[in-house]
């Protein structure tokens, strides 16, 4: 056994989930609202980049010169912590956000699909609570 190495090998660790988007810091304040969070205390209004970090990750907004063209490949999907489903959809809608596509079943089960201001869709599930009860 003399002479041999022990390889430990580490996967890829996501940093940031990074958004391109007209406005950086417009639309990092929007999703800092949606997640009860803040834009970082370094960005302004005007930067190139917006951070906004959560307890469940970090989001990047970077201003890019292209438009949004198409539905996006990638979305994110957000569950309510302290509200219900639909309570948590009536709130983002005064937030900026508009009903894109809604899934709601009258069981109560399903999912809201949104658009944020910029026209990107995420979607919004039950709660923990409601998937429970």
């Amino acid at each position: 056994m003399a002479g041999m190495a022990i390889v430990i090998h580490m996967a890829s660790l996501v940093r940031h989930i990074t958004i391109d988007c007209a406005d950086a810091y417009a639309l990092g304040s929007f999703w800092a609202e949606v997640l009860d969070s803040s834009v970082h205390e370094d960005d302004k209004p005007g930067d190139p980049e917006a951070l906004v970090a959560t307890p469940g990750g970090t989001l990047l907004f970077v201003t890019v010169p292209e438009p949004k063209t198409s539905k996006n490949r990638v979305h994110l999907d957000v569950q309510p912590q302290d509200r219900t489903r639909d309570e948590e959809v009536e709130r983002l809608l005064t937030l900026g956000a508009t009903l894109v596509a809604d899934h709601r079943r009258p069981d109560g089960t399903g999912w809201a699909t949104m658009a944020d201001i910029e026209g990107n869709e995420f979607c919004v599930e039950r709660s923990a609570a409601e998937r429970t009860a």
